[in-house]
């Protein structure tokens, strides 16, 4: 980043022209985990996110051609959305998702939190980006959290092993699709197209999935489902990617990354007030230094 590209980037940052925008972005991605949490207790994982995926990435196509983005991609293009959308949608929230049929909300937001971090590590040698002292410093502080927590919860047994391993397999998809995102994204499909056609993949792989290996007679569609899934996707998958798309075009990316550290409490705390989760001190205590690390590893480079 150039002297002057770092010095408009923190104007912006400390300008708070985005901020309100990327607070609001913060939350609705954060309270994903609670309304899963709720809506689990009347249907499988699997059939609600293949449902909110379907209905999702044909609305964000149909946004996209309002917009104008243009024809659908073919070829290379297509095959990669939907590797992409198997490891960021489909991979990841089907493991973590039913890993929460076990263990809680804010356990799970907690553990997903980690993404940065993760990302971090792998940025270097796959992609070039340099590890500096300051992010070595957030990788630490941050990991060291996250074992504070998992030593906390799986210690007290409040959380259930096999589905912390289900949750942490999700992290390490999320973590993949990341990184390949640099390198497979196609650069000529808008994001509504791109984002649809990702949730559309893992729609259709999650489909026969979840009618193999779950009891379809244990849907019910309650209202909680209902509403869980009305906020699922309309207001997590379609308005948490209009308020990206919104940050992004201010050009403010790097400080919404910079406030991902808002999402560990976030997450706790929607656990508690919308699924009646327990909030552990030691809870408390982790999420401090993976708020921190986080905050070190995605901040704006100084001019």
């Amino acid at each position: 980043m150039t002297v002057m590209a770092a010095q408009t980037e923190r104007r912006a940052w400390m300008g708070g022209g985005e901020i309100p925008l990327i607070v609001l972005f913060c939350l609705l991605w954060s309270s994903a985990f609670a309304p899963a949490k709720v809506a689990l207790a009347d249907a499988p994982p699997l059939f609600l996110l293949w449902v909110r995926f379907l209905i999702a990435g044909l609305a964000c196509i149909a946004i996209g051609r309002w917009r104008g983005e243009g024809a659908l991609p073919r070829g290379r293009d297509l095959a990669a959305l939907g590797l992409l959308g198997l490891l960021n949608n489909g991979i990841y929230l089907g493991l973590s998702w039913s890993g929460m049929t076990t263990v809680s909300s804010g356990f799970a937001a907690v553990l997903i939190s980690a993404n940065p971090l993760l990302t971090a590590v792998l940025a270097g040698p796959l992609l070039g980006e340099r590890l500096n002292a300051r992010k070595v410093t957030g990788l630490l502080l941050g990991l060291a959290g996250v074992g504070l927590v998992l030593r906390s919860r799986l210690h007290g047994e409040a959380e259930d092993l096999a589905g912390t391993l289900l949750v942490l397999g999700g992290l390490l998809s999320l973590v993949a699709g990341t990184v390949l995102y640099k390198r497979l994204a196609p650069r000529g499909v808008g994001p509504w197209t791109g984002n649809g056609l990702q949730a559309l993949a893992a729609g259709i792989a999650l489909l026969p999935a979840s009618f193999l290996i779950e009891d379809m007679g244990a849907v019910h569609m309650t209202p909680a489902v209902l509403l869980s899934l009305g906020w699922m996707i309309f207001g997590v998958s379609i308005g948490g990617y209009m308020l990206w798309f919104r940050i992004l075009a201010r050009r403010s990316a790097t400080a919404a990354s910079s406030l991902h550290f808002l999402m560990p409490p976030l997450g706790l705390g929607f656990g508690w007030l919308l699924a009646g989760e327990a909030v552990p001190l030691l809870d408390l205590a982790g999420i401090l230094p993976i708020a921190a690390g986080i905050a070190l590893v995605t901040r704006a480079p100084r001019p």
